[in-house]
């Protein structure tokens, strides 16, 4: 009895790291106010292993008979990568042309892993592994420039009959490193006045207030659709 006692607590400690784990990296996304937190990635962490303590273990004593029937009870656990995939998609959101929770769901997806991990008793990698997320999740943030995305933006020009300020936006944008995709112009001939519209893919170093500051016409930036 007091052998099983103590085989019982060594799997609870296994839940306890996991939960840590886990714990771990959802602070680090609740800080960042993503859409899975703390709570969730705990329950992943620990939900994934408890279901590899069942895969690993609790057929030790039906071993013999479950190999002889050819039955594999590994299948517990692979179907926790698969079945996560489920709750990760649920952190992705497609808005227009933009995708949110991409990075959120890959942390679920490798807060599980962690959780297989640590519950079949390998703590060195599941520790290991938690913290190379962490650091992937803290160094590697959209905040560091070389890493942010360019923004599909729409530049409106709004001018006078100025048909040269096509060719100076082009300069202006080309100086700043700013791709453009489009160019359209309408012209309202009763007011003499004319809007240049430029779809640009807006890089993440640039400010929109240092772009807009460089023409002396009604400008504005706006999300491209």
């Amino acid at each position: 009895m007091e052998w099983i006692v103590q085989y019982d607590l060594h799997f609870i400690f296994r839940l306890l790291v996991a939960s840590i784990c886990g714990f771990l990296i959802g602070l680090e996304r609740k800080s960042r106010a993503k859409e899975a937190g703390v709570r969730t990635h705990c329950l992943v962490a620990c939900a994934s292993a408890l279901l590899m303590i069942i895969s690993k273990y609790a057929y030790d004593d039906l071993a013999n008979s479950v190999i002889a029937a050819g039955l594999d009870p590994s299948r517990v656990a692979s179907t926790v990568v698969s079945g996560i995939g489920f709750l990760g998609a649920g952190m992705i959101f497609v808005h227009k042309r933009t995708i949110t929770g991409l990075t959120t769901a890959a942390g679920i997806w490798a807060t599980a892993g962690i959780g297989l991990c640590i519950g079949s008793g390998m703590y060195i990698v599941g520790a290991a592994a938690t913290i190379i997320i962490l650091l992937v999740q803290v160094l590697l943030h959209g905040n560091v420039k070389w890493l942010q995305k360019p923004k599909l933006k729409l530049l409106r020009l709004q001018c006078g009959d100025e048909p040269e300020m096509q060719q100076y936006a082009c300069k202006v944008l080309r100086e700043f490193g700013i791709t453009v995709n489009d160019v359209s112009i309408k012209k309202d001939m009763k007011n003499k006045r004319m809007e240049f519209r430029f779809q640009i893919e807006l890089p993440g170093h640039v400010k929109e207030s240092e772009l807009l500051s460089k023409f002396n016409c009604d400008c504005s930036l706006m999300l491209s659709e």
